[in-house]
């Protein structure tokens, strides 16, 4: 099974679901968070994503894993804008 497979059956589902508390705070599930190897003091990115002006999509990524979820999302995109024709 190819990674794009892999993903297509794997990456889009529901994992949780959590409430917002008067702070603002949410509590990831234990389960999610051993299935995520997420330890205390771990930092995690927040990516909102818009629509018409309104956040409509919240996608959390491990800071760790942050650099290299770039460099493979970007990279094939730069490349490509930089490349010069011969």
């Amino acid at each position: 099974m190819t990674n794009q497979e892999h993903c297509n059956k794997e990456c889009c589902k529901i994992d949780a679901v959590v409430s917002v508390d008067a702070k603002g705070q949410i509590l990831l599930p234990k389960d999610l968070r051993e299935k995520a190897s997420i330890k205390p003091n771990d930092k995690l990115a927040v990516i909102g994503f818009e629509k018409d002006g309104e956040v409509c999509c919240i996608i959390m990524l491990k800071v760790d894993a942050l650099e290299d979820t770039v460099k493979n999302m970007l990279g094939p995109v730069f490349k490509n804008v930089f490349q010069t024709e011969v």
